[in-house]
């Protein structure tokens, strides 16, 4: 037997090991054998025993900021023999190819995203159905892992219609395309918004627009130019004078009733990338009377920085809005625009009134995290024992919490705002700042003077891993990663569960007494719309979230 044999075969008996260990907690397992380092730039082969499957994988690291944590983000792709897509069911999901295992490192809970998908798909929509597991990687126990299915055309996911090659024209071109607005690259086939995003404190304006679904090498020119300019078409519309008129106005071009729930569920998560990343939206084919082909809003993406869970973009104000904007990425203006419509806070009210009777019913919402805190009640001690660093002492949290109280960015080592330098003894020794690849992106960096590292804290620049290989583990950085975006820390998965019900409780409350005025003369605090530009290079932003 060959030495990589061998190894190949080890690995498999560590993992097999593991997962009959994990099986005791009564949440799937998941093993996946690498012989190849893995990266986040692509895909490399790899193998997977999920359930009933046991085959051959492309998976490749999935995040930003993240991939400095301990615990990975992944993309998955289950092939064949021959190393082409092949649709399986995973965990009893339906059949797809295309899969994310999302680590919820810095979500104590391990429940936000599953939750906000779980919501959305409650409110009508399709929504990324997700199973709870736990994971080995070459026989190394990873902790809990949510299993999600990736937004995806098809009929079990975002179910729009097919785009050949040859629909360039009449009503083939119409539909449909599956569009989001976050980070891109190069592989993107990305355009500007001709109407400036909105947020205080923004170095741009600008907002641009991805078409995912067809990808840029099977997107026509033709098709291509049909879904800018409809994008266009939509966005110059709502800022229009016009833009409320039920026949010319914004309720020819969008599905309002999906603008209207998405308004509300956003607004629920006070998500500090709210309407500005994992954004994403989707326009159907026109139907054959000429009704129909209107642009609608979802599904919904990443939400373990919402629901208290996030010391930036006003995401730790219970009384804040989501469509204000912040000081991180700009705004879409577009949400502004739309509550100047007393027409559509009408709607929002009324869907608003009926989904609190039931969805949306604090009741509804603790009975989803008492089921899953229930689910995750002893594989959870596993994951706590694989990263120690989650929950901190008594004594820790009530330290950083008086850091917080004073004004510095909080859990970054506490660095303080400019002008106030530390001891010379308090700052980390020279070069034990993070490489390249590891910072969070720049929309999440806090205000300059806020959480900075001090000069001399990088290290030489051929020192640096390529991107997307050998980012340290959590010991290796002198600040707390795990708090670098945290509102506040916990001792304990009771504690955190407590908090996530009051935070939940304490903003339905905000926007009952909020909402309960969109039918009368309440207005959205109304930011003017400012052309800001900065220039970044191609391919500035190389991983997708």
């Amino acid at each position: 037997m060959k030495k990589k044999q061998f190894f190949t075969l080890l690995q498999l008996c560590f993992a097999v090991f593991a997962m009959n260990a994990c099986a005791q907690t009564g949440l799937p397992t998941i093993a996946i054998t690498t012989s190849t380092p893995l990266n986040a730039q692509q895909k490399v082969t790899a193998h997977l025993h999920a359930g009933n499957f046991d085959g051959a994988i492309g998976i490749k690291l999935r995040g930003n900021s993240s991939l400095a944590f301990n615990q990975k983000k992944y993309t998955l792709e289950t092939r064949d023999a021959d190393g082409k897509e092949l649709d399986v069911s995973l965990l009893g999901l339906p059949a797809h190819s295309e899969w994310v295992l999302l680590a919820p490192y810095n979500d104590i809970s391990m429940m936000r995203d599953p939750l906000a998908f779980q919501l959305w798909r409650d409110m009508g929509h399709w929504g990324p159905r997700t199973v709870m597991c736990e994971l080995t990687l070459d026989g190394d126990y990873r902790g809990i892992y949510i299993l999600a299915e990736a937004i995806k055309r098809g009929k079990d996911r975002v179910n729009i219609s097919k785009l050949k090659k040859s629909d360039t024209a009449g009503r083939d071109v119409t539909g449909g395309y599956l569009l989001r607005i976050d980070t891109y690259n190069d592989d993107d086939a990305t355009f500007t918004s001709k109407v400036p995003g909105i947020g205080e404190g923004n170095m741009t304006s600008e907002v641009v627009w991805s078409c995912i679904y067809p990808k840029k090498k099977n997107l026509q020119p033709e098709q291509f130019a049909y879904i800018q300019s409809y994008v266009d078409t939509v966005e110059q519309v709502i800022q229009s004078d016009d833009f409320a008129d039920p026949m010319k106005g914004y309720a020819h071009y969008i599905d309002v009733p999906s603008f209207v729930d998405y308004f509300i569920h956003t607004e629920l998560s006070l998500n500090a990338d709210g309407y500005k990343r994992s954004a994403y939206f989707y326009k159907e084919k026109l139907h054959e009377d000429g009704s129909g082909g209107k642009l609608f809003a979802g599904p919904v993406w990443d939400y373990n920085l919402a629901y208290g869970n996030c010391n930036f973009a006003n995401a730790n104000n219970l009384e804040a809005w989501c469509f204000e904007g912040a000081s991180n990425n700009p705004t879409p203006a577009l949400w502004q625009r739309l509550l100047q419509d007393p027409n559509f806070r009408k709607a929002v009210k009324q869907r608003y009134v009926e989904l609190r009777k039931g969805v949306l019913s604090t009741e509804a919402i603790n009975a989803y995290i008492d089921r899953q805190a229930q689910m995750l009640a002893e594989a959870k001690d596993r994951h706590f024992q694989t990263y120690p660093e989650l929950l901190v002492s008594e004594e820790r949290k009530q330290q950083l919490a008086e850091q917080q109280q004073t004004g510095g960015f909080p859990f970054m080592g506490a660095f303080p705002p400019m002008g106030t330098f530390p001891p010379m003894d308090s700052l980390p020794p020279m070069g034990a700042f993070p490489p390249m690849g590891a910072f969070p992106p720049m929309d999440s960096m806090p205000p300059m003077g806020e959480g900075f590292p001090p000069m001399g804290a990088f290290p030489p620049m051929d020192s640096m891993p390529p991107m997307g290989e050998g980012f340290p583990q959590m010991g290796a950085f002198p600040f707390d990663a795990v708090g670098m975006f945290a509102a506040y820390r916990v001792s304990s998965y009771e504690e955190e569960i407590k908090i996530l019900k009051q935070w939940l409780a304490d903003r339905l409350a905000f926007l009952d007494s909020q909402i309960a005025q969109f039918d009368s003369d309440w207005q959205p605090r109304i930011q003017p719309l400012v052309e800001k530009k900065m220039q970044f290079p191609s391919g500035a932003f190389p991983f997708g979230r």
